[in-house]
């Protein structure tokens, strides 16, 4: 039973005794009535005044010395607990590895201000929302390559990611490799979880390893692959450089949707299609509530006795009225 914040009384059961104490008071209050006599007598001009003690206004020490021991001793029977707790939390953290396509076609503005910023963005937000994971950056294009390790330093990774750009490497779509790459950066990750977040707009044109071959070491590594294809549907326009300026042409949208489909069916992940800026933020947002890291939890309880000062009190109040019931007060009030 919790009576006060932090304290715990292991047998409650006592307070019943509480009960007494009214008619405790009850009975001394009667007694004290039945002790009192009466005389009657026509005139008291004869009778000097009778000088009282100057204890007698003090006469009801007993019963409130009785009731304040008798509390302290009922508390004390109800044996008071101070009761410690704490929690020793490891987050059993998640890596992730997030392998995004740069190639020419990621510069296409049907997401604003195009495919390859707006992704940039969104999954800078995704970082920030994940403090406990250790966070990878792959990218590619005709190659890939690293362009930040696993870390949980996300300053460091955000500054990176800020920095790529289509252009970096030959361009191309090498959806296989970007896929084996990132699977690799995890070869050596113990996480109780490991995730792959794919990004692209085309269909894997180059690279030495097809996708599914990469999808298939992901798996015996137990990496999970989310593959996000990015882009509307049908057309968009594409930025072209020409003497008059930048022109715009309509470009088809060609995402191989059935490969990246089978890289996450093959992986235990999930393919999602991103066709503007709010639908790939969602498909962000569900990915975070999928992969939440998992937090285990020990909690650990300490109870430390807290009777004995209400019981050395209840002591202490018995010696003081029986001191002054032998000393002070002896005959005083009688």
């Amino acid at each position: 039973m919790k009576l006060l914040s932090g304290i715990e009384f292991a047998n409650p059961g006592f307070f019943w005794l509480l009960i007494i104490i009214p008619l405790v008071i009850a009975w001394y209050v009667w007694k004290n009535k039945q002790m009192q006599g009466n005389l009657r007598m026509s005139a008291i001009k004869g009778f000097l005044p009778n000088k009282k003690s100057k204890y007698t206004r003090l006469r009801h020490y007993g019963i409130v010395l009785t009731v304040l021991t008798f509390i302290f001793l009922i508390i004390a029977l109800a044996r008071p607990q101070t009761a410690f707790s704490w929690q020793n939390s490891t987050t059993e953290g998640i890596d992730i590895v997030i392998a995004t396509d740069i190639s020419g076609s990621m510069l296409s503005e049907d997401l604003k201000p195009n495919r390859l910023e707006a992704g940039k963005n969104i999954a800078i937000d995704f970082i920030k929302d994940r403090p406990d994971d250790r966070i990878g950056l792959v990218v590619f294009s005709g190659e890939s390559f690293t362009q930040c390790p696993l870390t949980i330093d996300h300053d460091v990774l955000i500054n990176l990611f800020k920095g790529i750009s289509n252009g970096m490497i030959e361009d191309g779509t090498a959806i296989g490799m970007g896929l084996a790459t990132a699977v690799n950066r995890l070869k050596d990750s113990e996480a109780k979880s490991k995730v792959v977040i794919l990004l692209t707009d085309g269909s894997n044109t180059t690279g030495s390893i097809p996708p599914a071959t990469a999808a298939e070491i992901a798996k015996k590594m137990n990496v999970r692959v989310y593959t996000v294809g990015i882009g509307t549907k049908g057309f968009a326009p594409y930025p072209v450089k020409t003497p008059f300026g930048i022109q715009y042409q309509q470009v088809p949208v060609t995402i191989d949707e059935s490969t990246l489909s089978n890289i996450a069916t093959i992986t235990g992940g999930k393919y999602f299609r991103a066709t503007n800026n709010e639908k790939l933020k969602q498909i962000y947002q569900q990915i975070d509530k999928m992969e939440k890291a998992k937090i285990a939890v020990t909690q650990y309880h300490k109870k430390t006795e807290a009777f004995l000062p209400f019981a050395l009190v209840a002591l202490l109040l018995l010696l003081i009225q029986f001191l002054l019931k032998n000393t002070l007060f002896k005959g005083a009030l009688t």
